[in-house]
């Protein structure tokens, strides 16, 4: 993958209007197996083509309009398309990135591509089976939702980090809020990792710096704002994005609790996203984090934000006796 190549897709997309929200495996899944009508790409191709052989300055905007169901077919639906249905910027950079392969008749991108708050982020394409894929979805859009309320208050950051960070939107969107602060994006995947930097430098987020690290075992000093989504579920092929480790996939949540209690700043707070399994009614993750933030002298705040996600996952042995997975944020605030 050339990562300067990708840069340059990414603004492509950007200038053609690129839109597209990523949804659950479950929902993805449901919406490819309804099928594709090719011939409605092949018609916005063949527009296309007849726009682009217009000199009037109406020329760009409908070529735009045609391609839009190709663009989001194959950088967000995961699905093959039609060469012939891509604009040629788009084309170009894409395969100097590397991230376009043969697939049928046309040809199928590596990489999605999804938008948030105007910003494009790049991740891996559906399905994610990969060891090392780099996770996006719906849990992104509530994690970075509660990072931008707290940042709202208009609390100081000097110094922050997003552990677990993924595709990097977390860390990105504290860059892009407290421009002056020293951004760290951490994660023990290098393909997330090398994302990160393409999808930062993407939004403009100039002070954002990502560092191979198991947790924060590669930085030094306090922090005045830990975020993170960590992996929370048990996966039978542990794969890195979605394994928590654990009794129940608590395991790395715990972890960030704990390194909260020592590593924020006095005033410092972390934002934990993640997920719970809920057993008999009882959320036993709540049971096990809450405490250790007393103990180590954290005031903390715990708030369900969904009662029932991945309910696939109850189909799996190790979630044989849970009621439902929770997705809950973790406010804790050292004095």
């Amino acid at each position: 993958m050339n990562d300067e190549a990708l840069f340059t897709l990414g603004r492509a997309l950007l200038s053609h209007g690129y839109r597209f929200t990523t949804v659950t495996p479950a929902t993805h899944a449901r919406v490819n197996a309804r099928g594709v009508d090719d011939s409605r790409i092949d018609n916005d191709s063949s527009s296309s083509s007849d726009s682009n052989s217009n000199s009037n300055s109406n020329s760009n905007s409908n070529s735009n309009s045609h391609s839009s169901r190709a663009l989001a077919s194959l950088f967000g639906w995961s699905r093959s398309v039609p060469e012939s249905a891509l604009p040629a910027p788009v084309l170009q950079a894409g395969r100097a990135a590397g991230v376009l392969v043969p697939e049928g008749n046309g040809l199928r991108s590596t990489l999605r591509a999804s938008t948030l708050n105007e910003q494009l982020f790049f991740h891996s394409a559906f399905p994610t089976n990969q060891a090392d894929a780099v996770f996006f979805g719906p849990d992104t859009y509530r994690f970075v939702t509660a990072i931008s309320a707290h940042l709202d208050g208009g609390r100081a950051v000097h110094r922050a980090v997003d552990i677990c960070c993924g595709a990097g939107p977390g860390a990105v969107v504290v860059a892009l809020a407290r421009p002056d602060a020293e951004v760290h994006a951490v994660d023990i995947n290098d393909a997330a990792l090398r994302l990160t930097a393409v999808n930062a430098e993407l939004a403009g987020a100039t002070r954002l710096t990502p560092h191979r690290s198991n947790l924060l075992a590669a930085l030094d000093g306090e922090f005045d704002l830990i975020v993170a989504n960590p992996p929370y579920l048990l996966d039978p092929g542990e794969r890195v994005y979605r394994h928590g480790g654990g009794g129940l996939g608590e395991g790395l949540s715990l972890a960030i609790a704990d390194l909260a209690c020592t590593r924020l700043a006095p005033g410092g707070t972390l934002l934990l996203y993640t997920g719970s399994a809920i057993v008999d009614g009882v959320d036993r993750f709540r049971g096990a984090v809450m405490p250790r933030l007393r103990e180590g002298g954290v005031e903390a705040r715990y708030v369900e934000l969904d009662p029932d996600v991945f309910g696939e996952e109850l189909l799996q042995p190790a979630y044989a006796e849970a009621d439902r997975i929770a997705a809950v944020l973790v406010t804790a605030r050292r004095a």
